[in-house]
């Protein structure tokens, strides 16, 4: 009875698939900024906004399901970009490439939160604190992009 167990043990573990190949990064860190980290943080920023000007003060929000959709499509980009960031090789060895990357996946799911709950002044709130982390890192690392 024991070698009938060891022997459908044996074989049930030739019949697994082969593990999964590791990440492949295919864009440079100027690639995502300029690509997707760049156009969804445009449209988060620019989902809310206050003008005041000689007509007086209009302010811009989504109206719809479909609006609030796209800032949250963007937030989820966002958070999800700093992932990307941290992978190799774009991940810088220093630690505070890996704390900003990492701050900047809190912002965006911060941003995804406040899309969600369709409230104009906390995406508005949360877009300070994405344009933050973005400044941060910018001004220690932008040199390396030139």
């Amino acid at each position: 009875m024991v070698i009938v167990a060891v022997a459908i043990a044996a074989a049930s573990g030739c019949s697994q698939a082969a593990p999964p190949q590791p990440f492949k990064a295919e864009a440079t860190v100027l690639e995502l900024m300029e690509g997707p980290i760049g156009h969804a943080a445009e449209v988060y920023w620019g989902s809310v906004s206050t003008i005041v000007d000689k007509d007086g003060v209009t302010e811009k929000y989504p109206q719809n399901d479909e609006e609030w959709e796209a800032v949250w499509a963007a937030a989820i980009t966002i958070s999800e970009s700093g992932n990307l960031l941290m992978m190799a090789p774009r991940a810088k060895e220093e630690e505070d490439w890996m704390k900003f990357s990492a701050d900047l996946v809190t912002a965006g799911v911060d941003a995804k939160k406040a899309a969600e709950s369709k409230n104009p002044e906390k995406v508005l709130e949360i877009g300070e604190q994405v344009y933050n982390v973005c400044t941060a890192c910018h001004m220690q690392y932008i040199v390396d992009a030139e």
